[in-house]
């Protein structure tokens, strides 16, 4: 069987919250065999720890948020799928804020830190879990479907599908973890302008902006409404009659936004 793995030594990353739009300091260490993924929130009273498992997801609506009692953690998934595609078993993440920092809104810069302190081999063997059967989870209020089949091989599909020119449906496969980096990493979350004002409003995406998220214009508002969504994201003004991507950065694939989706899972 395959060994469990670590990190060799501690690596830190600094950056802002997606949601809270606060200053974060997030480090990765090492951690002995069978620890698993566990998040210490170093800001609160006696530093609580939360396991980053299934159970303690509390929420999946713009991120993947950690509960446990009064602890909570969120925007943990870019940073998970870096550790698990990686092949790190266990690790212990300090984070001085409610949520991990969004950095470019992709897994790249956690891959890239991960690699650079380089993986220790531990004795216990890694445990795996076996799907024998079809299993299947749907959320019947957003649609969103999970399916997980019997296989031999490991393999991850993603099809997504919006009201949208621009992605009306994208696909996104991955058929071997040690093409992650390469295929999936850099892929970075995405948002609608229509729905930039919602967020705001309910007081989320407060540290978004054009460096860290695709944005898709596919709808075309008024140039003062477009000018004041780009006051509150603190970006220059776009003309609004020009419909598209609003990115600083151009699109590192036409299936991006899918290919992000499949890094979230």
């Amino acid at each position: 069987m395959d060994k469990q793995h670590t990190l060799k030594k501690s690596f830190t990353l600094k950056g802002k919250g997606l949601h809270t739009g606060l200053p974060i300091t997030i480090t990765f260490n090492p951690a002995p065999e069978d620890h698993g993924y566990k998040i210490r929130r170093v800001d609160l009273p006696d530093q609580p720890i939360i396991d980053a498992l299934a159970e303690n997801v509390g929420n999946t609506q713009r991120g993947t948020v950690l509960i446990k009692g009064e602890i909570v953690v969120s925007t943990v998934e870019h940073a998970m799928a870096a550790l698990y595609a990686l092949h790190v078993d266990n690790c212990l993440i300090e984070v001085d804020a409610p949520e991990f920092p969004i950095l470019d809104g992709s897994s790249i810069q956690y891959v890239e830190e991960i690699k650079k302190v380089g993986l220790q081999e531990q004795n216990a063997d890694r445990d795996y879990f076996i799907v024998r059967r079809k299993m299947e989870v749907v959320d019947e209020e957003t649609g969103s479907k999970l399916i997980l089949l019997p296989d031999d091989q490991f393999s991850v599909n993603s099809f997504i599908e919006f009201d949208s020119k621009y992605i009306p449906n994208q696909s996104a496969s991955l058929d071997d973890l040690d093409k992650f980096e390469e295929e999936i990493a850099g892929s970075r979350t995405f948002v609608f302008v229509r729905d930039v004002q919602p967020l705001l409003a309910a007081g989320l995406i407060k540290g978004g902006d054009l460096d860290n998220a695709i944005v898709i214009y596919e709808r075309q508002i008024s140039q003062s409404d477009l000018d004041s969504l780009a006051d509150l994201l603190g970006v220059p003004h776009k003309d609004a009659t020009e419909l598209g991507y609003l990115n600083n950065k151009q699109i590192l694939y036409p299936n991006e936004p899918a290919r992000h989706k499949l890094l979230d899972r």
